[in-house]
């Protein structure tokens, strides 16, 4: 069976992925999330990870936490919104480390769940994944995860495991833009 490096945002995003990948590949999960904030909430998502690989038996890698180097690479795209260009800098960023993590290991293929996401946009992803696998030599899979039952599934596994499910992206600005909705702002 091929290995895939499976880059995963948060548990409610890989886990029907996961479910799926496996009856094809050994998927190895590799959380790489600098730009989750505050840490606590970073180390809740992670751990909502390890909860589902161990529920679907696959490895995982655990990055380094360095969400300074994060908010050095989206300087001046604080006024973005969600889904504009710091978020393209922010998923270059992960995919082009989850390319290099995946020559380390030897794996030929990555993918991203990033496109489980309600508000991520395949069309943005994908092409970001597809050009840094081109560069590598490697081969990303292409996918609109959320498609074909899938988001329904997850949703279901999700309540079913008893898995946090976050109320926004990831980072302080999509935090913030969360908090201003909440309160009417």
């Amino acid at each position: 069976m091929e290995k895939i490096l499976l880059h995963t945002c948060c548990a409610p995003c890989s886990i029907a992925v996961i479910q799926d990948l496996i009856k094809t590949y050994e998927v190895v999960v590799y959380f790489f999330n600098p730009n989750i904030f505050p840490y606590d909430e970073y180390e809740k998502r992670k751990a909502e990870v390890v909860k589902v690989c161990a529920m679907w038996q696959v490895r995982m890698i655990d990055e380094d936490y360095i969400h300074q180097t994060w908010q050095e690479k989206v300087i001046g795209l604080d006024k973005e919104p969600e889904g504009g260009k710091r978020c393209s800098v922010c998923f270059d960023l992960r995919l082009q480390r989850t390319a290099q993590k995946a020559k380390e290991l030897g794996c030929n293929i990555f993918s991203t769940t990033l496109t489980s996401g309600r508000y991520k946009k395949a069309e943005i992803i994908n092409p970001i994944g597809e050009g840094i696998a081109k560069a590598n030599g490697l081969k990303f899979i292409s996918a609109d995860w959320k498609k074909d039952g899938r988001q329904e599934r997850a949703q279901k596994l999700v309540c079913e495991n008893n898995i946090y499910k976050q109320k926004y992206c990831g980072c302080e600005f999509s935090l913030k833009a969360m908090e201003e909705r909440e309160s009417g702002l």
